[in-house]
C-alpha cells in the first residue's frame, strides 16, 4: 500500500543526507515536495497540513540545524511523525476488548467496502490466534446474498454462523445472537450489518437502536483503502453517530496510495 509514497518520499529525503549544512531554506523545500507527495497519494489536506507544521517546527530547531548530521535527523523527524500518525496518541493497547464472554464486535460501513468478508477474517483470526470460540451472524436484510455469503464463508473457515430466520429484522437477529452466544457459550460473536451506499438516516438509526441494544464491546468500521482521503468524512460521520472504536481497511494489497490509512 505504502510502496509509492514510501519511495517518493525517500527519494526527497536522500537530498537532505547528502548535504554537509541544511538550511532552514533546505527544509521548507523539502517540506515542500513532501507536502506535494502527501497530496498525491489523496491524503486528506487537514492531516497534510498538521503534519507538514509538526514536522517543521521540530526541522527546524537550531539544534538540529547545527548538528553534524541535520539530514538525518531531518529523516529521524518525518520518520517520528508518521509513525505516530498511523499508531495514534495511545500506543499502549490497540488489542480487542473481549474479555469479558460473550463479547461483542458491530461491524458497520459502506457497502462495497468488504466488510462481510472481513467479518470472516476477523472471525479466523480470533479462532486461529486467539484462540476464540465465535459466532457470526449477519444482519444484513437488505442485501439478497449477504446472510447467504457468511454462511459460505463460515462453513470455508469452520465458524458457526447464526441460523437465518427469514424476514426477521435486524435487531431481532442481533438480540437473538446475542442469546445464542450465551447459550452456546461463545466467547465472541460479530454482528455483520448491512452496507451503506451512504450515510442515509434510516440505515444509521438502524445501526444505532442495534448499538443502544446490545451495548458493543467494539464497534469497528470497514472501509475500502482505495477510498482516498474521503475515508476521512465517512469515519468521521459514523463516529459522530455510533462513536467508534477501531477501523480496518481493506483492499491494500490493490493501488490503493496509503491516502485512507494516513
Amino acid at each position: 500500500m505504502f510502496n509509492t509514497l514510501s519511495k517518493n518520499l525517500t527519494n526527497i529525503l536522500e537530498k537532505l543526507t547528502k548535504k554537509g549544512i541544511v538550511t532552514e531554506q533546505d527544509v521548507n523545500n523539502t517540506l515542500r515536495e513532501v507536502r506535494i507527495s502527501l497530496l498525491e497519494a489523496d491524503v486528506a489536506l487537514e492531516v497534510v497540513k498538521n503534519l507538514i507544521e509538526n514536522i517543521r517546527v521540530k526541522a527546524t530547531g537550531q539544534s538540529v540545524i547545527k548538528s553534524v548530521t541535520p539530514g538525518q535527523q531531518v529523516i529521524k523527524i518525518v520518520n517520528d511523525e508518521l509513525v505516530e500518525l498511523l499508531s495514534g496518541k495511545d500506543q499502549n493497547d490497540h488489542s480487542l476488548k473481549i474479555d469479558s464472554p460473550p463479547a461483542s464486535i458491530l461491524m458497520v460501513g459502506l457497502q462495497g467496502s468488504g466488510k462481510t468478508t472481513t467479518s470472516a477474517k476477523l472471525a479466523n483470526f480470533l479462532k486461529r490466534k486467539e484462540n476464540k470460540r465465535v459466532l457470526m451472524a449477519s444482519l444484513d436484510t437488505s442485501r439478497p446474498a449477504a446472510m447467504e455469503q457468511l454462511k459460505i464463508l463460515g462453513n470455508e473457515n469452520q465458524i458457526d454462523v447464526l441460523e437465518i430466520i427469514p424476514n426477521q429484522k435486524p435487531l431481532d437477529i442481533a438480540i437473538r445472537a446475542e442469546q445464542q452466544a450465551k447459550l452456546g457459550g461463545y466467547d465472541v460473536f460479530i454482528l455483520d450489518t448491512a452496507g451503506r451506499m451512504h450515510i442515509e438516516e434510516n440505515l444509521m438509526d438502524e445501526i444505532i437502536q442495534i448499538k443502544s441494544k446490545i451495548n458493543p464491546n467494539e464497534t469497528l468500521l470497514v472501509v475500502d483503502g482505495l477510498t482516498g482521503q474521503d475515508a476521512v468524512n465517512v469515519a468521521k460521520k459514523f463516529n459522530e453517530l455510533c462513536k467508534l472504536n477501531g477501523i480496518i481497511i481493506t483492499k491494500l494489497d490493490g493501488d490503493s496510495r496509503g491516502g485512507a490509512a494516513l
